[in-house]
C-alpha cells in the first residue's frame, strides 16, 4: 500500500493531500455523470480542472523533496518511491483524459492541456498522453525530432509572412512616395491658376475702368452734338436772332457780308 512507504514527514503530507485530491476527483467525475443541464457540466469541470492543476503542483513539489531525500533512502525504498510517482502520475493524466472526453461531449474543442513539468507529466495533444519521464530514449528522440520539424515549418511560414509584409510595405512606400509627388504637382498648378485669376481680375478691373471712362467720354460727345444740332435748328427757324451765336464754319463772318453789299451800291 502507499501508505505503508516509507516516507519523511514533509513528503508524507504532500503524499496525503496528492491522494484527497485524487478522492475529490474520483467524487466529481462521479457527480458529472448524474448533471444534465450542461451549464452545471461545464461548471463542474471547471472545479475538477482546479483540482487537476492543484494535483499537478503537489506532483511537482513530490518529486523535488523525493530527489532531496533520495540519497539518504535504500536503492528499494527510492524504487518504491519513484513507482508511486509514476503510478499517482499516470493516475492524474487518466483524469485528464477522462476531463478530454468530457469536453468533447459537451462539444468545446478547445482541450486543455497540462504541463506537468520536465520529469513529472507532460500531457500532448495525442489521445494517449504520456509521461516524458516515462517514454524511452528513442521515442524522446523522436518526439524531439518532431517538435524541431514542426518549429522550422513554423519558422519557414514566419519568414514568408515577413517577406510579403516586407514586399507590401515596399509596395506602399512607392504608391505613398509617386501619390506625394503628384500632390505637389497639383499645389503648382493650384498656385499657377491662382495668379492667373488675381491677374485676370486685375485685368477686369482696369478694363471697367476703361469702358467707364469711354461712357462719360462718348456722353460728353453726344451732349456736344446735341448741342450743335440744337443751334443748328434755332439758326434756321429764327436766323435773326442776336441770342444764337454763330458756329464757327456754318456761317460767313459778318463784316464780309457788308463789304459785299457796299460794293454793289457802288457799282
Amino acid at each position: 500500500m502507499a501508505s505503508d512507504l516509507p516516507m519523511g514527514p514533509q513528503l508524507e503530507q504532500i503524499h496525503g493531500e496528492i491522494r484527497d485530491n485524487f478522492r475529490a476527483l474520483a467524487n466529481g467525475f462521479q457527480k458529472l455523470d448524474k448533471i444534465k443541464d450542461s451549464n452545471r457540466q461545464s461548471k463542474q469541470l471547471e472545479e475538477l480542472t482546479g483540482r487537476m492543476r492543484e494535483c499537478k503542483r503537489l506532483v511537482k513539489e513530490f518529486d523535488r523533496e523525493l530527489k532531496d531525500e533520495e540519497g539518504r533512502n535504500p536503492p528499494e525504498v527510492n524504487k518504491q518511491l519513484n513507482d508511486e510517482k509514476q503510478s499517482m502520475i499516470k493516475e492524474l493524466n487518466s483524469y485528464v483524459a477522462l476531463r478530454k472526453t468530457y469536453m468533447t461531449t459537451l462539444g468545446n474543442k478547445r482541450v486543455e492541456l497540462f504541463d506537468m513539468g520536465a520529469g513529472v507529466s507532460e500531457p500532448t495533444a495525442d489521445d494517449n498522453v504520456q509521461v516524458a519521464s516515462a517514454m524511452s530514449n528513442q521515442e524522446l528522440i523522436n518526439a524531439g525530432t518532431t517538435t524541431m520539424n514542426e518549429t522550422d515549418q513554423a519558422i519557414e511560414r514566419t519568414k514568408k509572412v515577413v517577406e510579403n509584409t516586407i514586399e507590401v510595405g515596399t509596395t506602399t512606400a512607392v504608391t505613398l512616395k509617386g501619390q506625394t509627388e503628384q500632390m505637389g504637382r497639383i499645389v503648382n498648378e493650384l498656385d499657377t491658376i491662382n495668379f492667373s485669376i488675381k491677374k485676370a481680375s486685375q485685368l477686369v478691373k482696369e478694363i471697367g475702368r476703361q469702358v467707364a471712362t469711354d461712357k462719360c467720354i462718348m456722353l460728353f460727345l453726344f451732349l456736344i452734338v446735341c448741342g450743335v444740332v440744337a443751334i443748328i435748328i434755332v439758326k434756321i427757324v429764327n436766323p435773326g436772332n442776336k441770342n444764337v451765336r454763330d458756329i464757327p464754319g456754318l456761317a460767313p463772318p459778318a463784316p464780309s457780308r457788308r463789304l459785299l453789299w457796299a460794293a454793289e451800291h457802288f457799282d
